[in-house]
């Protein structure tokens, strides 16, 4: 654990509560603003006038009920301690308000204790801490939608080349290799699988997600990460299904696996990885 002075991890985690709290803007949102753009595109190739609809993105509207609509006040919007002064209500109605805010927050918060006190206060570990935040956004969103955006898919892709080539360029040729293998390892199950059952088993964000994986640990950690997401998944998966009769045979999303098995190669890759070969050698 790097040593680092209190005043430095107090300001981290003020600042990773008020990122998570931006990161559930970004959940929130931007399936929404998708779907949108999706349908004004279909609208537009169908030669159709453009629905009317009001502005709507990041900033625009401001933080409010996602039942009454009322504005939510600055003092409930802090990170964490909003949501627990209102124990999770909205001030004007009363109508419950999702536990993923705190959750989102806290999980930003622990992520950036993580990143501090295994690499340290480095620009590195400032790239490795944005990873981390846009796998939690990616886990976020597919879990509630089932879609992983190329809007992050695509830029954590080319965040993970540039770190190779900024902090580690002898790791950059298995970089690339890693983002192709990662690519064609999931594109060749998915087409295996659709033409063994006729079932679409993943999707192409799955695909790109591993590709992305595969930039910022080198095509190495490929086998470990689906290994790792592959066993939490089944995991899951039976105890859903166990638990919950109705889940049989419902879809279950593989992106929030493979973002938890990115969050821990990430953290402490080369740990795993040696308990890995030792495992298999």
């Amino acid at each position: 654990m790097y040593p680092l002075p209190l005043t430095v991890w107090l300001l981290a985690v003020l600042i990773a509560l008020c990122l998570g709290s931006f990161l559930n803007v970004v959940i929130t949102r931007l399936p929404v603003m998708l779907m949108r753009l999706w349908r004004n595109e279909a609208r537009e190739a169908l030669e159709l006038s453009a629905e009317p609809s009001p502005r709507f993105n990041l900033a625009t509207p401001g933080s409010m009920c996602p039942r009454c609509e009322a504005p939510i006040a600055w003092h409930d919007n802090l990170p964490v301690i909003g949501w627990l002064k209102r124990r999770g209500r909205c001030a004007n109605c009363q109508a419950p308000i999702s536990v993923q805010y705190p959750l989102v927050e806290i999980a930003s918060g622990l992520l950036a204790i993580a990143v501090l006190a295994l690499h340290g206060l480095t620009a590195a570990s400032l790239f490795i801490y944005g990873a981390c935040l846009v796998l939690l956004a990616l886990a976020v969103i597919d879990f509630r939608t089932q879609l992983l955006p190329d809007i992050l898919t695509l830029p954590l892709l080319w965040a993970g080349l540039l770190f190779q080539l900024f902090f580690q360029p002898f790791m950059l040729t298995n970089a690339v290799i890693g983002a192709m293998a990662g690519y064609l390892l999931l594109w060749s199950f998915y087409w295996l699988f659709k033409l063994i059952t006729g079932k679409e088993g993943m999707g192409y964000g799955d695909f790109k997600l591993l590709a992305a994986l595969g930039a910022w640990l080198g095509w190495s950690f490929l086998p470990l990460l689906l290994i790792l997401s592959a066993g939490l998944g089944a995991i899951v998966g039976l105890v859903a299904q166990a638990s919950s009769p109705r889940l049989r045979g419902a879809p279950l999303p593989f992106g929030p696996f493979l973002t938890l098995a990115g969050w821990v190669a990430l953290l402490v890759g080369n740990d795993l990885m040696a308990l890995y070969l030792r495992l298999v050698i």
